[in-house]
């Protein structure tokens, strides 16, 4: 009996040893991108406006880092917060094994990173200390945005008001905590085309703008194919209810197939708070997740080219209940 013992405990001390020796040499491995590179990005004022647009209008970086105020249509980001992180997405609001907590990206949370830490960052998603973060972030989209435009938004993060906020360390369950290290890739950056060919520059923008992320349907996190940009992506809230996601593929029964340009920028336009203000909306009215007031300020010419891509997509047949109101 005693042998017996003493071959389980060695057999459990070696068992132990291999999923040491796994988890060290899995840590080491992964992930798997290049150092962050050595550049110095330029503060000129060009590419300060152009990182502006880009993180309030486009990429809308400042949606997820700032704290939105959800007494008015679509959670406008409080103008005090913006960078200061804190954001929250778990299992009832994302549907994310874990706790996901949006980074200050304000002076006063990255101001001791170099700018090659950052635009390591944005474009694959690993951190200044080599941690993976979830693509809740994007980054597999803002990979192939072109190395100037991730550097505007360097030097437009460079010049946000500095606003110390601690925000708590995000964490995943198991295995998602291990598969996540598995995600970021070298970006393969992408090159801004020319406005004149509007297809290809409507494809960049959309592509940069993540709308895909948000507007594909996904079990498990995993978008389901052949319903891209076909809508029913879930966010849900005990306070807010949940919302989904609209179907923007050119489908004329349950998509956008019957609007023209001028509907599609008017949409956009329509919730622009320099002309609307912001729209106060009661507990259990419908409201909406995206971020229509920080879109708003597209110009329309990108919104137009947009519009002229996505209706080069193939239409999908989905009909969405948009809102449902808390119980």
């Amino acid at each position: 009996m005693k042998k017996i013992y003493k071959i389980l405990l060695v057999s459990l001390g070696v068992i132990i040893l291999l999923i040491a020796g796994f988890l060290i040499f899995f840590n080491l491995s992964f992930p798997k991108v290049s150092p962050a590179p050595d550049i110095t990005v330029e503060q000129t004022p060009e590419l300060i406006e152009r990182g502006r647009y880009l993180a309030n209008h486009v990429a809308v970086c400042m949606d997820c880092h700032s704290s939105r105020d959800w007494k008015f249509f679509s959670g406008p980001p409080k103008e005090s917060t913006l960078g200061m992180g804190g954001d929250v997405f778990d299992e009832e609001t994302a549907g994310v094994p874990g706790s996901l907590v949006s980074a200050n990206i304000t002076p006063s949370g990255i101001g001791d990173w170099t700018d090659g830490e950052i635009y390591r960052l944005i474009t694959t998603g690993v951190t200044k200390d080599n941690r993976a973060i979830f693509p809740i972030m994007p980054y597999p989209s803002y990979a192939k945005m072109d190395p100037e435009d991730v550097k505007s938004i360097i030097a437009y993060l460079r010049t946000l008001h500095p606003i110390k906020n601690e925000v708590p360390e995000s964490s995943l369950n198991f295995p998602l905590n291990l598969i996540v290290k598995t995600i970021p890739q070298d970006a393969q950056a992408g090159k801004r085309p020319s406005m004149s060919d509007t297809l290809k520059y409507g494809k960049y923008m959309t592509t940069i703008a993540a709308c895909g992320d948000c507007h594909t349907p996904a079990e498990k996190g995993k978008p389901l194919p052949g319903m891209e940009f076909a809508g029913g992506f879930e966010f849900k809230s005990k306070e807010l209810g949940i919302a989904r996601s609209a179907n923007i593929t050119p489908d004329k029964e349950t998509g956008i197939g019957l609007w023209s340009a001028e509907d599609f920028v008017n949409k956009f336009k329509s919730h622009d708070p320099s002309i609307s203000g912001f729209v106060p909306v009661n507990k259990g009215e419908f409201q909406s997740v995206m971020p229509w007031t920080m879109y708003a300020g597209m110009t329309e010419y990108d919104l137009t080219a947009i519009y002229k891509y996505i209706m080069t997509l193939k239409p999908v047949n989905n009909k969405v209940v948009r809102y449902e109101p808390p119980l």
